[in-house]
């Protein structure tokens, strides 16, 4: 029954992927990286596919433990997805204050220069409130995650910045999709196992 349901709120259309779109993992996918996720599509083109970042998978790890130069920033440092996980990725609130930063959606920006945003975190310039840290990223090839679409993976929403800054990771997944309203609240309470009924 979970399962038809789910199947029935995914249509086969063909979805814009761009800058700003959130990807929810449809409620039983199994995948331990993906598993309940929420991602934030950062960049995307037909030719090199699409970058993004999972939002609500807090490490056991502070960015002040881990990251050069950020001794100051007690925050937890995030999961960012499973390509290239010794590299280091930020989210921010603060684009007209680091230079090279690119805008995602209304109110988040990513990257931007390193050194201007060490000096202005550890100047009081600009809050720790206002920036997330992640370790790796998610990616997908040319047309990988259109197909990703069609095989109902994923549902899909558009950010805001309070998701990113202003709700517990923990319970990002249910809020976006209470957010989304209708139809999609039954999901939320959904078993991660199909069979648990």
């Amino acid at each position: 029954m979970y399962r038809w349901f789910i199947l029935a709120l995914m249509t086969k259309k063909t979805i814009q992927i761009r800058p700003g779109l959130v990807l929810l993992s449809e409620p039983f996918m199994i995948d331990p990286y993906f598993k309940r996720s929420v991602i934030l599509i950062c960049e995307h083109s037909d030719i090199d596919g699409s970058i993004g970042f999972v939002l609500n998978r807090s490490l056991d790890m502070k960015v002040c433990d881990t990251i050069v130069g950020m001794e100051n920033i007690g925050s937890n440092l995030f999961y960012g997805g499973p390509v290239a996980k010794d590299t280091m990725h930020y989210l921010h609130r603060y684009g007209d204050l680091l230079e090279g930063s690119m805008q995602v959606a209304k109110g988040i920006w990513w990257g931007g220069d390193y050194e201007q945003l060490s000096s202005k975190l550890n100047t009081g310039e600009i809050n720790e409130n206002g920036i997330r840290f992640y370790l790796g990223y998610s990616g997908w090839g040319p047309g990988q995650l259109q197909d990703e679409f069609g095989t109902n993976s994923w549902l899909t929403s558009s950010i805001k910045s309070d998701y990113l800054f202003n709700t517990e990771s923990e319970l990002l997944w249910k809020k976006v999709l209470e957010d989304k309203g209708g139809k999609y609240k039954q999901v939320i309470n959904y078993p991660e196992d199909p069979k648990l009924n």
